[in-house]
């Protein structure tokens, strides 16, 4: 059984850890609010030009499309770019976009393609890497990013164009997590290249007219696929963010009231050895009096 000095310092312990776990909930919290407005305005834009494309890629078809929308003409090598977070202590919000990425290989080797992996965030990298280290191509660091812009998304789209550009792969899907609510963040798959419009994503309505584009629907694709993919990873990327918060906001909760629930166990131990100590010496002293 611990002494009494060893449950005083386990209350001291713990009290200290529910300390910094509530000032991380309040800092996520506040992070929070920004980052789910950040990701709901980048919403329409990426919607919205996903429709500019697949209006524009339906007027476009074979040798004459670019190569971003026609494709290799092969689904042989896939790259799967998995965005996860830099941080921890957001309970099982990296763990669930692994598990999609875990899947999607099994399902893709199981088809005999070949797979390659580009991870954003170093939680997906390390839990990724202890099983597909061999197919592990590249890893992008964020952490220099406090706040999340359109440059990296930049970065990132233009070194997933040189790889396309150079051959390395033929169908690139991009993995991460949307921000559904503070306790809901579901992983999804989204497919960049070749470029296909998001699901459910509305084409203009031209109200019946029929357009002629100056320059031709090709140029015009060849200026907004890029603009396309970037806008596609920031959004994700954003999509991320959100989550990640949302789910350290309520994983810190947790540990909170967790610590909270220990303190009063551990206090109500300490208060009844406390109680069992001062017994036991009274009756020691009672028996000493009543031998003499």
């Amino acid at each position: 059984m611990a002494s009494l000095k060893d449950l005083r310092v386990r209350i001291a312990s713990v009290k200290s850890t529910q300390k910094i776990t509530k000032a991380m909930q309040m800092v996520a919290a506040a992070k929070l609010k920004r980052s789910q407005e950040a990701a709901e305005a980048a919403r329409p834009y990426a919607e919205r030009i996903g429709g500019v494309i697949a209006n524009l890629a339906a007027a476009v078809q074979g040798e004459g499309a670019p190569l971003l929308l026609r494709g290799t003409g092969k689904e042989d090598v896939h790259l799967l770019v998995v965005a996860t977070s830099e941080r921890g202590l957001c309970g099982g919000f990296n763990t669930q976009i692994v598990r999609l990425a875990r899947e999607r290989i099994a399902a893709l080797q199981a088809a005999g393609k070949t797979v390659k992996i580009l991870t954003i965030g170093k939680k997906g990298r390390d839990q990724l890497r202890r099983q597909f280290a061999s197919m592990m191509i590249e890893h992008v660091d964020l952490s220099a990013h406090r706040v999340m812009t359109a440059a990296p998304a930049q970065g990132v789209g233009a070194r997933i164009r040189a790889l396309y550009e150079a051959g390395e792969f033929d169908v690139a899907t991009f993995l991460y997590s949307k921000f559904k609510s503070v306790i809901a963040q579901v992983p999804e798959a989204q497919q960049l290249i070749p470029a296909t419009a998001p699901a459910g994503a509305a084409r203009p309505d031209l109200g019946g007219a029929v357009y002629e584009y100056e320059p031709d629907e090709t140029d015009i694709l060849d200026a907004l696929l890029p603009r396309y993919i970037d806008s596609q990873i920031l959004r994700g990327l954003l999509e991320n963010v959100a989550g990640f918060y949302a789910a350290q906001m309520t994983a810190m909760d947790n540990a909170t009231r967790n610590a909270g629930d220990l303190i009063k166990k551990l206090t109500l131990q300490y208060n009844r050895q406390r109680q069992a100590n001062i017994t036991k010496e009274l009756i020691e002293i009672i028996s000493g009096a009543e031998a003499l």
